[in-house]
Order: C-alpha cells, then sequence, then structure tokens
C-alpha cells in the first residue's frame, strides 16, 4: 500500500545539538501509527518538521505523493494534512461553536465575522450546520454553545481534535490527545478516535500513555537519539530489547 505520509532522512540539528539524524517513516492510509520515545528522543521536532512549523536543514516530506517540505503550516493544512496540538488552542472566551466555525473556512477574517456575528446567508448556516455535526460527533453538544473556557480538561482535547476536523483532512497529527487527562475521559478520546479511524482517516499520534497507544495503534514507530529505532506492532515492540534500553536507559534483564 502506498503510504499517504512519506519521511525520508529528516534532519534537524539546534545549537549544534541533532535533534533529527536522518528520521524515515511512513504512515499507510486508514491507520493509526503511534510515534513514540523517550523524552528527547525528537517526537516533537518531527512533528514541527512534517507540520511546516519549522524547516528540516535534510530530508523530504511527501504527502500524498507530493513533496511538501518547506511548505508553510497554513498550506500544508490546506492540502489535508492537519494537527493538534498537546496544549488545547480554543479561545476561551468563544463557544465550543464558535472556536469550530473558525476553522471551517478558508478566509479567517470571514470565518471569525461568521463565529462571532452569525448571520442567515446560506455559506453561514452551512458553516454552522457543519460545526453542530462535528460538536455531535464529538459529544459536545451538550456543551455547544458554552464558552470553551467552561470545558473540562478532555473536553478541550475533544474541541481540539473537532477544530482539526472542520478543516476537512485527509490526515491528522495528533499531538498527545490524551495527556493530562482522567481515565474515564482518555477513553472516550480514544473511543472517537477509534470511530475515526474506522470512517477512513489516517493519523500520526505522538502519545506517552502506552495503554492507549496499546489499543488504538498499529503500527508503532519508536524513535531514540533522532532516528527510528525499530517499528511493529505493540506487543512486539514492548518486548523489543533496544526499545527497553531506550526507555530504561540500560538493557532490561
Amino acid at each position: 500500500m502506498t503510504p499517504l505520509l512519506s519521511v525520508r532522512g529528516l534532519a534537524r540539528s539546534f545549537g549544534g545539538v541533532q535533534a533529527l539524524d536522518g528520521l524515515e517513516l511512513d504512515v499507510k492510509p486508514g491507520t493509526i501509527t503511534a510515534l513514540i520515545g523517550p523524552n528527547g528522543a525528537g517526537k516533537s521536532t518531527a512533528f514541527q518538521c512534517i507540520s511546516g512549523v519549522i524547516r528540516p536543514d535534510a530530508g523530504t516530506v511527501r504527502f500524498g505523493g507530493t513533496d511538501i517540505t518547506g511548505w508553510r503550516p497554513d498550506r500544508i493544512t490546506g492540502a489535508g494534512l492537519v494537527r493538534s496540538f498537546q496544549v488545547a488552542r480554543g479561545i476561551p472566551r468563544l463557544t465550543v461553536l464558535q472556536n469550530l466555525m473558525l476553522y471551517g473556512q478558508d478566509q479567517p477574517g470571514e470565518a471569525l465575522s461568521t463565529a462571532l456575528l452569525g448571520g442567515g446567508r446560506a455559506a453561514e448556516r452551512d458553516l454552522l450546520d457543519r460545526a453542530r455535526a462535528v460538536a455531535a460527533r464529538l459529544n459536545l453538544s451538550a456543551v455547544a454553545d458554552r464558552p470553551a473556557s467552561d470545558l473540562s480538561g478532555g473536553q478541550k482535547k475533544l474541541l481540539e481534535i473537532g477544530r482539526a476536523l472542520m478543516a476537512a483532512p485527509r490526515m491528522l497529527l495528533l499531538d498527545e490527545p490524551v495527556a493530562g487527562v482522567n481515565p474515564t475521559l482518555a477513553g472516550e478520546i480514544a473511543e472517537q478516535l477509534n470511530a475515526l479511524r474506522d470512517d477512513g482517516m489516517t493519523m500520526l499520534v505522538v502519545e506517552h500513555h502506552m495503554d492507549i497507544v496499546a489499543r488504538l495503534c498499529d503500527p508503532v514507530v519508536v524513535m531514540a537519539d533522532g532516528r527510528k529505532l525499530t517499528e511493529g506492532g505493540f506487543a512486539a515492540i514492548a518486548a523489543d530489547p533496544r526499545v527497553q534500553e531506550a526507555y530504561m536507559g540500560r538493557r532490561a534483564a
């Protein structure tokens, strides 16, 4: 199967520190692929390079067969590769629906005025309908008209995913989607991601909660020292002495 996302030889250094050192990975369509590794392995830098926030020193990022290396983040989003952030970026004073509507159009100014002012035009009604549909899908309908500041940590994570969905993605880059969330809501978020995958959505997920990785992700790509250490199913990589050594700093007995 041809990968939807293909990273080859990705390198990036900061002040002489090699954060990425020839990273290579593929994400196949319709999968939830995990990107894991100990702190300092290069996961965040990889996400930044793939999503266009920073430019790699070397290597290529191809999405849907197109070389997107060095593209601006908005252009990458427009191509259908959309990321969420570990810290939810919703605007606290806006309602859930207004936050969703901000990401539903190509024109940020127009989307902002629509979200804040509403209106009767057909395009605005369609945008509102889309926002309501996304809120319903993510079990946010009950809080749809409440400001984002009122949401729980888990609900804010769902809103962050919803904002990404409003951009009509072909693939999601999810940065720690259950970080700081209580186990009940973490399980709900996992169910939502699994349902998205069942509907054909492709995802690359950075996550430290190994129970969520084991539950959702196949394959699992393990990073260490800025490069791919190994890849496979969760059980296989968890039993791999190289992975245990990378996480523990010593080879497991």
